[in-house]
């Protein structure tokens, strides 16, 4: 059950992440919900035990939006680099 409420926390986390960040982002569901994960996992860590402003046991707003924000960075680090590959390796079309 614990998988099941990761996956679909992270695709809420990585949707909201998607709808803050301007333009089309060239990743699917998939990438959606492990970029919420990724960004819930860094920024639960980054506020518990760096900056010591959230708690490991409850949820609360700070908490989401520190998740929020990690993930939109990781987006916004992550298409650049998407964009120089796709660039470097166009799809084939078919003959």
């Amino acid at each position: 059950m614990a998988i099941l409420s990761w996956a679909l926390w992270g695709l809420f986390v990585g949707a909201i992440a998607r709808l803050l960040r301007r333009g089309r982002q060239p990743i699917g569901v998939l990438w959606t919900m492990i970029l919420g994960v990724a960004g819930s996992l860094i920024g639960g860590f980054i506020a518990t035990d760096v900056l010591h402003i959230a708690d490991h046991d409850h949820f609360d707003l700070g908490s989401f939006l520190i998740a929020v924000g990690t993930s939109f960075l990781l987006l916004a680090l992550w298409e650049p680099y998407e964009r120089r590959r796709q660039r470097r390796n166009p799809p084939v079309s078919p003959v």
